[in-house]
């Protein structure tokens, strides 16, 4: 039995052997995972994991939907931005943003001069098998939500890649892949992520 724990300890990922140096910020379109690969990176990281839509959820006890609702888009964006220069302040860690969130200035100013951004590049095709079925997205709660996702793609891809760095979704790749994917690329920037162990 003991023998079978060993094992187990030695393939857990040991997040001591990475320090991270500043926050880094994932940014892409509704479905490109910046959740789902945030979580999975902080893990692997040993850094706190951020989402700022959650932050502002929890402040205003709506949720996302909600707020759009009530107060409108402005509102929203400027909740936004006050949250993601807090968070920008904390300890290094992954910081998951809303898909509108890097369109801001005053974001992209925040994110470079305090963190690093990662643009998931993910297309369309994957994008819309991710977000099709979900009620949780209010930017497609229209009469043609693919058309409607279309739209917003290619209005915010110019802008998206604008991000310090890029890394390529590809619907073959687990979320844990993805993960993996992410700090490959964070590794060719020492001012970003050092491996302890290299």
């Amino acid at each position: 039995m003991s023998g079978f724990e060993q094992t187990t300890a030695d393939q857990a990922p040991n997040p001591t052997k990475y320090r991270l140096k500043k926050t880094v910020v994932l940014v892409g379109m509704m479905g490109a995972g910046k959740t789902a690969v945030g979580r999975a990176l902080a893990a692997k990281l040993g850094v706190p994991f951020l989402d700022s839509d959650h932050e502002i959820e929890t402040a205003a006890n709506l949720t996302v939907p909600e707020i759009f609702e009530r107060d409108g888009e402005p509102f929203f964006r400027k909740r936004e931005s006050e949250v993601i220069a807090r968070l920008l302040d904390e300890e290094p860690g992954i910081l998951s943003t809303g898909g509108g969130a890097f369109l801001a200035q005053v974001n992209r100013e925040n994110i470079s001069e305090k963190g690093v951004s990662v643009w998931l590049d993910a297309d369309l095709d994957l994008l819309w098998n991710r977000v099709r079925h979900k009620a949780s997205r209010p930017l497609l709660r229209t009469s043609n939500p693919r058309a409607t996702l279309a739209g917003i793609f290619k209005d915010r891809v110019p802008i998206y890649k604008l991000a310090d760095i890029s890394v390529s979704c590809q619907p073959s790749l687990s979320i844990d892949a993805m993960a993996n994917r992410v700090i490959q690329t964070l590794l060719s920037r020492p001012d970003v992520l050092e491996n302890n162990d290299a």
